[in-house]
């Protein structure tokens, strides 16, 4: 991680403080958090038929030349980097210093703590995989099909049971992560207070649960009900 933030002058001033930290987290995470929306609204342009979901998938690969969708790329997998070293290092952190304070809300939050992580990394292994398989497409057969149709390329894909309880799976863990995720965000950012705890709570929990059906429903319309077939 040293050498990622230094790199950047200003995440490398941010890492080395606990408060610069806790931003980082929350600045990834709202760039995150959009991006699901953004990639959701696109995916399921799948269900408008070849033809759109086609020209969407050319817009997004010819934007600046070809550049844009692989700077965009990087960018938002360095903001994933970010977000799971910068939680992974804040954890350790406090588990470090509530060692001689074992109480009972200490160690509830600890175990909160640890889950979020480990569900961060599952979720990192997630879109490493999604990028090997649907962006790299390390499957032979599945980057021959991209080249006539990214849509035939998708329902392929989700042919096999296996990617698609994998996908359900991760997509579970994302949105439980996110649930927990975006209501510490806007505590990070100075948006939650005694009066807009409740509604904040509420939107956290509603936009997870919007993420997760969203993109659920694409591998199960495909695999279970045949879409596309």
């Amino acid at each position: 991680m040293n050498s990622i933030t230094s790199c950047c002058p200003i995440v490398d001033r941010l890492w080395k403080s606990t408060i610069g930290r806790k931003y980082l987290v929350a600045v990834t995470g709202v760039l995150l958090t959009l991006f699901l929306a953004g990639h959701l609204g696109g995916n399921l342009l799948i269900y408008a038929g070849a033809e759109a979901f086609d020209e969407y998938a050319h817009f997004l690969h010819h934007m600046l030349h070809g550049a844009g969708i692989w700077i965009f790329r990087v960018v938002m997998l360095a903001a994933i980097v970010i977000h799971v070293a910068a939680t992974i290092s804040l954890t350790r952190q406090n588990r470090a210093a509530r060692q001689q304070y074992e109480y009972k809300n200490t160690i509830q939050a600890k175990k909160s703590s640890l889950v979020m992580v480990w569900t961060g990394l599952t979720i990192l292994a997630f879109v490493i995989y999604h990028l090997l398989h649907f962006t790299v497409r390390i499957d032979s057969d599945l980057a021959e099909i991209a080249k006539e149709s990214p849509h035939a390329m998708v329902i392929a894909g989700f042919q096999s049971w296996l990617v698609v309880l994998f996908y359900i799976v991760a997509m579970t863990l994302l949105c439980s992560h996110l649930s927990h995720g975006v209501q510490s965000m806007f505590q990070t950012l100075g948006f939650r207070s005694r009066k807009t705890a409740g509604l904040l709570d509420i939107a956290s929990i509603g936009y997870a649960a919007i993420i997760w059906i969203g993109f659920v429903s694409i591998p199960v319309a495909i695999k279970i009900f045949n879409f596309g077939s």
